[in-house]
């Protein structure tokens, strides 16, 4: 989708269209979720912190984002890519690979696809679409990239190695800036460059990604699209708007981040093997910590314990905290996650509060019922 969450929120406000646009909180430390191509000519991209975003693009129109809409949305985007094909993998809220080789007999070429899903995205739901087709995943990725907004672009599979050796090497998944500067000091500025620098020179400055890029660099992509991408990790983490020093506030944000986290492993059906405590300073540094559980869990009371655990472990900490988070990790099936017999009741207690509390809270809406602890207002966001 093309600027997705703008997208969705203009069918709200069509007096906006045209107009330079931000989705995301003015308040505070909030970061942009997304911006109108209006407001990406100013330099506006996604995830710069909205005081960067407005000093670069003032006259911009800020609204606040509404997650419910995007999933709605996404949920009827999805819906009709899988009338075109079964065969659809989303990797996020607003995109996904579709292997349409068993839809071309019945529908067409692939130009023909996709012209008739974005003419559908558009004539139903009222945003609009950028289509990238192609042989590979890797390739479609690009394509689709290339012919944004509201564009399809199509890379024949005979001309796939000619088109990728017209690219900077910046192209190629898994190069980012520091990879990037490391190639240019070998003089490795295109994708051509590093289709013909030797594998051996490769995987001596790149490690076993050497061998991949140089794979991608000559078009070569095995993987298939996948109908369903296993969750490996769930989480969240809050930006506070004042750096926080008082670790009775890190506690009380542990806890909110513990229920949120584990109200979505309940309801994805995945229990956890381990938590990851994320800490950010003051001058940005970053450290995180994780540890394992005995046995999968998925309530709150286990995440928020080895959380706070984990952030007692890192002893007196040397400048105030900017950002927490926290992730479960190495999810697992809840119905073949194994379960501990134990005489004491208190865990079973635990985890059957928590999923009442879920009950209620999607009868009578979110927070409708809280842990004591969060009675107070939550940091403001």
């Amino acid at each position: 989708m093309d600027a997705f969450y703008v997208a969705v929120e203009l069918l709200e406000r069509p007096d906006l269209v045209g107009l330079p646009v931000i989705v995301g909180s003015p308040a505070g430390r909030s970061v942009v979720l997304s911006a109108s191509y209006e407001a990406r000519k100013f330099g506006v991209r996604s995830a710069m912190p909205m005081a960067i975003a407005m000093r670069r693009c003032p006259g911009a129109v800020v609204l606040e984002p509404h997650r419910e809409r995007y999933t709605t949305v996404s949920a009827a985007v999805m819906s009709l890519f899988r009338s075109v094909t079964p065969m659809v993998e989303q990797v996020s809220i607003d995109e996904a690979f579709l292997d349409i080789s068993g839809s071309m007999r019945r529908l067409g070429d692939p130009r023909t696809i996709g012209e008739q899903i974005r003419a559908d995205v558009r004539s139903s739901l009222g945003i609009t679409a950028s289509v990238g087709a192609a042989s590979t995943k890797f390739v479609a990725k690009i394509a689709s990239t290339a012919a944004k907004p509201d564009g399809l672009m199509l890379i024949p599979q005979d001309q796939t190695v000619a088109y990728l050796h017209t690219l900077p090497v910046s192209a190629l998944w898994g190069v980012g800036a520091k990879t990037q500067d490391a190639l240019a000091r070998l003089g490795i500025r295109t994708v051509r460059d590093l289709a013909h620098t030797p594998v051996s020179a490769l995987r001596s400055l790149l490690g076993v990604a050497g061998y991949q890029v140089h794979e991608l660099a000559w078009g070569r992509d095995p993987r298939p699209v996948v109908l369903k991408r296993e969750e490996k990790s769930v989480g969240a983490e809050q930006t506070f708007v004042q750096d926080v020093s008082d670790s009775a506030v890190l506690r009380t944000e542990l806890l909110r981040l513990a229920h949120q986290t584990a109200t979505r492993l309940r309801a994805s059906g995945h229990q956890a093997a381990g938590v990851a405590l994320k800490v950010r300073y003051t001058d940005f540094s970053t450290l995180t910590r994780s540890r394992k559980f005995a046995e999968p869990v998925d309530a709150a009371h286990h995440l928020y314990r080895a959380a706070v655990s984990l952030l007692d472990d890192l002893g007196e900490r040397p400048m105030s905290v900017r950002l927490i988070g926290l992730r479960a990790e190495h999810l697992q099936s809840s119905a073949s996650a194994p379960q501990q017999l134990t005489l004491d009741r208190q865990d079973n207690n635990w985890r059957a509060a928590e999923s009442a509390l879920d009950e209620v809270n999607r009868k009578f809406g979110a927070s409708a019922v809280r842990p004591a602890g969060l009675l107070e207002a939550p940091p403001e966001r």
